[in-house]
């Protein structure tokens, strides 16, 4: 009996030691939302943490995976997901890196690049963001994203991709077997390459016929 009630399938916040009745409950409950979860029953999972979270034993504030889950994964859910990050951010500072990266997946899943890089930017430049290959890596990948020309320019943005080049180049830096930046580092030093000869094409395009032609004095 007691081998059976200390059998459980998932790990939870409840301490393993010795186990009374209500910890054996606690923990089965825990393993009952984990499938419910894993089934895609959400609403049993939600009504199963309902529970769980009302008890002392369960550290439900540091569960924020589990509280991301629970919103489920259905498109019209990525606001709501937004917003739960947002408190998480503020509310859970040592775990900050991943919920940040976290932040940035469900931002660019809505389409909202302009924001994620700007989340990035604003802890980038602070320890210990700084030192994260994966944070430098989705900066470099959306400043690329939005250097691409717009309806109104048929070139990349220099700047844009200026900082994509130093972001990717900062993440090879910190994990030198990064395939993905130096992938895309290749694809950067390549269309750079190509912006500068179009750019020099179009001012010779700019001059006069007769400069364009014209010989250089012998010295």
């Amino acid at each position: 009996l007691t081998a059976m009630t200390q059998s459980f399938i998932f790990n939870s916040s409840v301490e393993a030691k010795r186990f009374s009745t209500r910890k054996t409950h606690i923990r089965r409950l825990y393993d009952v939302m984990e499938i419910c979860l894993q089934r895609g029953d959400f609403a049993r999972a939600a009504r199963a943490w309902a529970i769980l979270a009302r008890c002392e034993e369960i550290k439900w504030k540091k569960m924020w995976v589990t509280g991301l889950q629970l919103l489920g994964p259905e498109p019209n859910k990525t606001t709501k997901k937004i917003e739960f990050l947002r408190v998480m951010m503020l509310q859970q500072p040592e775990e900050r890196e991943s919920i940040l990266q976290e932040l940035v997946l469900h931002l660019i899943a809505s389409g909202e690049h302009r924001e994620a890089l700007d989340e990035l930017e604003l802890y980038l430049p602070s320890f210990p963001y700084q030192d994260n290959p994966a944070l430098h890596v989705y900066a470099g990948l959306l400043c690329l994203f939005l250097a691409q020309p717009g309806e109104l320019s048929t070139s990349l943005g220099p700047s844009l991709l200026r900082d994509a080049q130093s972001h990717l180049e900062r993440a090879l830096a910190l994990d030198t077997g990064n395939v993905v930046a130096q992938g895309f580092l290749f694809k950067i030093r390549s269309l750079s390459g190509n912006n500068a000869n179009a750019d020099a094409e179009s001012d010779e395009e700019d001059l006069p016929i007769h400069t364009r032609n014209a010989k250089r004095p012998r010295t």
